[in-house]
């Protein structure tokens, strides 16, 4: 391994570097945020277009900003993803149902 601070080569194990005697550093791997981009691709090629667009937008944006650091702006974006895709599927669901009432009321005003 090298030193964070002088690039001077060092044991994986030291916790001062040998070359510069400063602090070696350590980082912590971040946290598993669930990016929610399966379920909204399933709901923008399934239910309803527009919503998993966005939500795919704000699936998009989670691995990016974790690897940034900003594991706050992750996680919001990880809320949002959530929120966008329970919208699009909730749509969608809700446009089938209309749609098939839609076709069987209309089958039986056919009828009489």
């Amino acid at each position: 391994m090298y030193c964070t601070n002088c690039g001077a080569q060092r044991a994986d194990t030291d916790t001062v570097c040998p070359s510069c005697q400063q602090r070696i550093r350590t980082f912590t791997t971040p946290p598993p945020i669930n990016n929610y981009l399966i379920p909204s691709i399933a709901v923008t090629l399934c239910c309803c277009l527009p919503a998993g667009i966005v939500g795919l937008v704000y699936a998009a944006q989670v691995n990016t900003k974790v690897a940034a650091g900003d594991i706050d702006g992750a996680k919001q974006s990880a809320k949002n993803a959530k929120m966008w895709t329970w919208i699009g599927f909730a749509a969608g669901a809700l446009l089938s149902v209309g749609y098939f009432l839609f076709g069987f009321i209309g089958a039986l005003l056919q009828h009489h």
